[in-house]
């Protein structure tokens, strides 16, 4: 590929375009390596538990009291909340008010869906229009801090640990599911993509409403369903990937790992399970090794874990047409005036080429 390209995103129909003779500019490669002095104050490290709110589930292989050491995984609510709301116990949603909860959830996204879409929407009753609605962010913001030692990326965690790390996500997620329109599971790595601490952690948005990209992606699961009587976009797109075999990074029993076809950004990777399976947190697929495999690709490639954004796209609550992927996305460059004023992203590394070399650094 020489020449710039326009392409769809299958699964959201976003642009991206594809600009490669501007990969000779410099990528802004950082990596996730530790700070000097950030371990001695460290409050996700073991025995500080005191410095976080109080948990509200932990992985204690030997038993244990809450918030002391001895866990091999523990979530947290966020100290600096991008929700709120009632407070009620997290780790225990199946008490006599969850059926409400989920129906206000319900009704609730379906009121900011509506209105916070279209706040003109009222003229059609000939009423006011209402041009600044504003409704409150209930839901749950926690942290899920991924090990006890202090370590800076999922990287440096063995097959084992990473085992754990995704049965905890999958744990946490299926615990807000039912009574929350979406739930957004993230992992910012490095300060460059969002990280404020360094110690490797995800976090975990339980949402009043379903994200527009989430929505577009389930009607284009649900489109393509009807339209292939009984296809699934997902599996369909592994299918041509695997055949056509110059996108796709590495391939197990359990999952593939590509590099989407309209990569928004350089080296962006996307792991989807072979099994078509919905929701993230109800799949038995053992999706670890091919995460490592992707982290491990990177570090090779770059000769150290690079900062990166890494998220789940699993269905929103009622969606039967859909299929759960992870997505990884390294911080090597920055959105400037034409991405912010258009929504388009530029990616100057076609996802071919990043794929080719991602497999080289695999050997």
């Amino acid at each position: 590929m020489s020449e710039p390209e326009i392409r769809a995103d299958q699964l959201t129909g976003l642009p991206t375009i594809l600009a490669p003779g501007r990969s000779d500019r410099p990528l802004d490669f950082h990596s996730s390596a530790r700070k000097p002095g950030a371990e001695e104050s460290c409050p996700f490290c073991e025995g500080r538990e005191d410095s976080t709110p109080p948990e509200v589930w932990a992985d204690r292989p030997g038993g244990g009291d809450p918030d002391t050491p001895g866990w091999r995984m523990r979530a947290v609510p966020n100290l600096y909340p991008a929700l709120g709301g009632e407070d009620r116990d997290a780790g225990d949603p199946a008490d006599g008010a969850a059926a409400a909860d989920a129906g206000a959830a319900e009704a609730e996204s379906t009121a900011v869906g509506s209105s916070l879409r279209d706040p003109l929407r009222a003229s059609a009753r000939g009423a006011e229009p209402d041009m600044f609605s504003a409704r409150p962010a209930h839901g749950t913001h926690e942290v899920i801090v991924h090990c006890p030692e202090h370590r800076t990326s999922l990287g440096e965690l063995d097959e084992a640990e990473l085992s754990s790390v995704v049965a905890g996500w999958r744990e946490r997620m299926a615990i807000h599911a039912p009574e929350s329109p979406y739930v957004q599971l993230i992992v910012n790595e490095g300060g460059g993509a969002g990280a404020s601490l360094e110690h490797t952690h995800a976090q975990l948005y339980a949402l009043p409403f379903v994200p527009v990209l989430v929505a577009r992606e389930r009607e284009r699961f649900t489109a393509y369903h009807e339209r292939t009587m009984g296809g699934n976009l997902l599996a369909d797109i592994a299918s041509e990937e695997v055949r056509r075999s110059e996108r796709l990074v590495a391939i197990d029993e359990d999952a593939m790992l590509i590099c989407p076809w309209a990569s928004r950004g350089a080296f962006e990777l996307r792991l989807i399970p072979r099994r078509p399976a919905p929701s993230f947190e109800r799949d038995g697929s053992d999706a670890a090794p091919m995460l490592a495999t992707a982290l491990r690709a990177l570090r090779e490639h770059f000769g150290a874990a690079p900062e990166l954004n890494l998220w789940i796209r699993t269905a929103p609550r009622g969606a039967d047409q859909f299929h759960w992927h992870l997505d990884i996305a390294p911080k090597l460059a920055h959105k400037a005036g034409f991405e912010l004023s258009t929504g388009v992203d530029i990616n100057i590394y076609p996802p071919e080429r990043a794929a080719a070399e991602l497999r080289a650094a695999l050997g």
